[in-house]
């Protein structure tokens, strides 16, 4: 975009990723060229030298907590640091491909009324991950991004209409119901009305749930393909397995009870069961994956 006066506060949350994370900002400087960003790292208590950032990248704000706090909440640390009309999450293991501030900021500033805008995030592999979706429902479960039958049948009728991203021409920007928080850009004045993310989500689902907010409040969630970057998924949480499939089932639940009480309450047991099955499902996963490893 031309003549852009307008900054970015471009927040990253760390957890024993440091490797993953000097790379990142690596990336995010190498494509600036000349835009105006403020890069603010909050870290949850990581023990792999973390003042590694602050010497290769000084112009880096360092916030160091002493534990880890959860995504939500540090996230919200950081926004009540910055000032910026436009904030920028990502995760540390990620790299942005060139062109992507100019493309995804110029199209905010024509479109005032979205709130939040995802970009295309690929694989390693170039493969493009299904990051743009449907709000969960009871069936999400068993048919989500990374569930079994979806593995199993990636093709089926209940993945693709969750999964937004095989709908897209990868040019045109298309709105869609929640965009994932590995990257985001979204705009302060929306932040302003809607809140900020919801620290009842340790982690995992946040992104869901303030994607919702948005659409409440009358802001767009828009995918915007054009920018993209590229997202070595789960190397933190690949550190701590069961921890982390835990916390993702438990937000799961916690997101899709906010959002079904009253009435629906009978659809509860085929939630809690469709996220038991997935849960069992990744444990043993992982587990044929580490006999392998040792084989």
């Amino acid at each position: 975009m031309d003549n852009i006066t307008n900054s970015v506060d471009l927040i990253i949350i760390n957890y024993n990723s440091t490797g993953y994370l000097l790379s990142c900002l690596r990336s995010i400087y190498d494509s600036l060229h000349g835009f105006p960003v403020r890069v603010l790292v909050q870290d949850n208590g990581s023990e792999d030298g973390v003042d590694r950032v602050e010497a290769d990248f000084p112009q880096v704000r360092l916030f160091k907590n002493r534990y880890n706090l959860g995504f939500a909440k540090a996230i919200n640390n950081a926004l009540e640091q910055g000032s910026a009309p436009y904030v920028v999450l990502i995760n540390p293991d990620s790299v942005v491909i060139d062109g992507f501030f100019p493309l995804i900021i110029g199209y905010m500033e024509k479109n005032p009324d979205v709130g939040i805008a995802g970009p295309k995030i690929l694989d390693k592999d170039g493969s493009v991950q299904g990051s743009a979706r449907t709000f969960p429902t009871p069936l999400t479960g068993l048919f989500g991004r990374s569930s079994m039958l979806t593995r199993l049948f990636p093709n089926n009728p209940f993945s693709r209409e969750n999964i937004l991203t095989a709908q897209s021409n990868g040019e045109t920007p298309m709105e869609v119901d929640w965009v994932s928080g590995a990257c985001l850009v979204v705009r302060r004045k929306a932040i302003e009305i809607v809140g900020p993310l919801d620290e009842q989500f340790f982690m995992y689902w946040e992104d869901a749930d303030w994607c919702r907010r948005m659409w409440e409040n009358g802001w767009k969630v828009v995918y915007f393909p054009k920018a993209s970057i590229i997202h070595y998924v789960g190397v933190s949480s690949d550190k701590a397995i069961l921890r982390s499939g835990l916390e993702f089932h438990k937000s799961s639940y916690r997101l899709f009870n906010k959002y079904n009480k009253g009435s629906r309450w009978f659809l509860n047991p085929f939630a809690i069961t469709g996220l038991s099955l997935r849960l069992c499902f990744l444990l043993i996963l992982n587990t044929m994956r580490n006999i392998n490893r040792r084989i």
